[in-house]
């Protein structure tokens, strides 16, 4: 009859009444195991800021006929397109990304009359609808600390998403979280992200969004997540004049390797700010970089450590150099007229996100004194504007870079 399978094997349909013998439909008619399915990937990624451009790729094997993508939830094909040289692949463009584009795509192709099995899901994300505002990032460690190697990046906004979504850049993966209220006015996730390996070093934004919408926010600064320890050179650290200086001389930290390397990293333990960064160059037998920091303050006295990294992957870095403690004496800066305590006593509000984090308590409270610290010669402000400052600091901090260290698995090689 008409319109019915006439072979066992998927050759073709009969269509209508000229008989003419059609490909088989992939949505209905495909048999396992006929052609290997393509494989299909979104370009620049699969999280697509509100109006930009992106490009869906399906790549089968040579001598395809033709690329067919699929949107779960339409009834008919989304797109057909012819394949590209050598044959192999098809190219789906969508030149403004808007809300309607998002979900998931699956493609087929044709070679030569019969469709290949269906790929795996391809999720759009659309992100920046209207005035979605976007939510804060930072990683926290969880109990045991950095040295476990045990990691979450926490996703917490003042509006109230009841979802969050995360991304890594250049991943094609979206996972995502239910968000929970610690406090009223606030909404959080946590991602766990397990042994840290190599595959955890990049650049990571989060998402916020209401589930009965499928649209997402603004997507947060992005935080910068580097894995030391995962190839063997450790950089030696030494300073110059030496560890202890007066205030106001000039000190500069000499970062030294005997291994190629491209760009070293100077890390203060405890400092909020990101770790500097600076090119090699070769001193004689030695590749280094000098830290200058002139003139000195007792707020550079700390802990320092140096890493080296190689510009093929800069997320990855050396082991630490030895700690090196660098002692400031003389007159320093005034102490900070504000303290924790007094803060909780301003605002229930602040006390509250204080207790509810999963963050290290005494590293959220050195960043949040640090805060205060700057703030303090702006004079009385009231409650609402020191919370927005607070706020501002904790989960809008701009770029922010982390030093975690590896816990290599088996699989993992150096």
């Amino acid at each position: 009859p008409e319109g019915t399978v006439v072979s066992s094997i998927c050759l073709g349909l009969r269509a209508g009444d000229l008989g003419v013998r059609m490909p088989c439909d992939p949505a209905s008619d495909v048999l396992p195991g006929t052609l290997p399915k393509p494989t299909i990937w979104a370009e620049p990624g699969s999280v697509i800021p509100w109006g930009s451009p992106v490009t869906i790729w399906c790549q089968g094997t040579l001598g395809a006929r033709e690329f067919r993508l699929d949107k779960e939830g339409s009834s008919a094909p989304w797109d057909r397109q012819p394949p590209l040289e050598p044959r192999d692949k098809g190219k789906f463009s969508i030149p403004h990304m808007t809300q309607p584009y998002a979900g998931r795509y699956h493609c087929y192709y044709l070679s030569p009359t019969v469709w290949s099995e269906r790929s795996d899901p391809l999720e759009l994300v659309v992100t920046g609808e209207r005035t979605l505002g976007g939510p804060g990032l930072r990683l926290c460690p969880q109990e045991g600390g950095l040295l476990s190697g045990v990691l979450t990046l926490q996703c917490r906004s003042d509006v109230g998403y009841d979802r969050f979504a995360l991304s890594q850049e250049g991943g094609q993966a979206l996972p995502q979280r239910p968000g929970r209220q610690p406090q009223a006015g606030l909404s959080q996730a946590d991602f766990p992200l397990g042994p840290v390996t190599s595959t955890h070093g990049g650049r990571y934004r989060c998402y916020g969004g209401h589930s009965l919408s499928s649209a997402w926010s603004a997507p947060s600064d992005p935080l910068d997540v580097l894995v030391a320890g995962w190839f063997p050179d450790t950089p030696s650290l030494s300073v110059q004049p030496g560890p202890v200086v007066a205030s106001g001389e000039n000190v500069t930290l000499l970062c030294q390797s005997g291994s190629r390397t491209e760009t070293f990293l100077l890390s203060k333990e405890g400092s909020a700010r990101p770790p500097l960064r600076l090119r090699s160059k070769y001193r004689g037998r030695h590749i280094q970089a000098e830290f200058s920091m002139s003139p000195v303050t007792s707020a550079h006295s700390g802990t320092y450590r140096c890493y080296s990294s190689l510009s093929s992957n800069p997320y990855l870095l050396s082991n630490a150099s030895a700690p090196l403690e660098l002692v400031v004496s003389g007159e320093g800066p005034q102490p900070c007229p504000f303290r924790l305590s007094q803060l909780r006593a301003l605002s229930p509000e602040i006390g509250g996100a204080l207790d509810m984090t999963l963050c290290a308590q005494e590293v959220l409270e050195e960043n949040l004194q640090h805060v205060l610290c700057e703030l303090s010669d702006q004079g009385g402000r009231d409650t609402v504007w020191v919370q927005e400052k607070v706020w501002e600091s904790l989960w809008r901090p701009g770029p922010r870079l982390t030093v975690v260290p590896s816990l290599p698995t088996s699989g993992d090689s150096r």
